[in-house]
């Protein structure tokens, strides 16, 4: 009896977490090492980028990454994306041993309701009717009422990034998850197109060819270096959100 395509990408995604969640550890302390002989990234530094540890880190997660990113071609995104917030558990137990981050009772309150908010989520997904080509999810992607999401999300994040982040986003923590969240909704959509038009690529059903398939790579470009780029600065500040961050 074979695997089923849900099994691998829940396994994949239990891998993905894994993988990320450690690399945020090791993010953290190439960022600290680089605030203390440069530029914080919290204020616009990039001296994190000759900290051979970042790149560890850096690595680390885009093993995650490609682990996400398979399982989104065997499993729904319903199925896939609550799992992310595995990470936050794996981030949290290692800050606590290696950053001597102490897990406080409300964290560890937090920890258990992720995994049962995840379990719950996982339990009751609906089932996913698998499109069967780029133009598809296309045609499902330009529809009124996804537009409208999506030109909604995109207006949050510019008055985010323009107004408050350069008032406000040393303060307040709230700028920096606000702005990664809201993208990485968007990043999801194109990672699960992406995921589509490569599966049937395989298949012989090629994608390559139709427009849209380089859209979709184009956004989630864009989408994933943005949240990078705040993330680093989230993670300088102390911030292990990655619950929050959907990629």
């Amino acid at each position: 009896m074979g695997v089923s395509d849900n099994t691998k990408g829940f396994a994949l995604a239990v891998v993905s977490s894994a993988f990320i969640g450690s690399s945020f550890i090791l993010k953290k302390k190439g960022l600290k090492r680089a605030g203390k002989s440069g530029t914080r990234a919290g204020v616009g530094g990039y001296t994190y980028l000759l900290q051979p540890l970042w790149w560890a880190g850096m690595i680390t997660m885009l093993i995650g990454e490609v682990a996400n990113f398979v399982a989104y071609v065997f499993a729904p995104a319903a199925l896939v994306t609550p799992l992310g917030a595995l990470s936050i558990i794996v981030s949290s137990v290692l800050s606590h041993f290696m950053l001597k981050e102490r897990l406080q009772r409300m964290g560890i309150l937090g920890c258990i309701s992720c995994i049962v908010g995840s379990v719950v989520i996982v339990i009751h997904a609906p089932r996913e009717q698998s499109p069967s080509s780029v133009e598809e999810i296309w045609k499902l992607a330009t529809q009124p009422g996804f537009l409208i999401y999506a030109a909604t999300t995109l207006s949050f994040v510019l008055v985010l990034v323009l107004h408050f982040e350069p008032r406000y986003g040393q303060t307040n923590i709230l700028i920096y998850l606000g702005i990664c969240s809201l993208m990485g909704s968007l990043t999801v959509v194109s990672i699960k197109a992406i995921g589509i038009a490569i599966k049937l690529t395989f298949q012989g059903i090629s994608q390559v060819t139709y427009y849209q398939t380089w859209l979709f790579v184009t956004v989630a470009l864009v989408c994933v270096i943005s949240q990078m780029n705040y993330l680093n600065k989230l993670q300088y500040l102390g911030i292990l959100a990655r619950a929050l961050v959907i990629i």
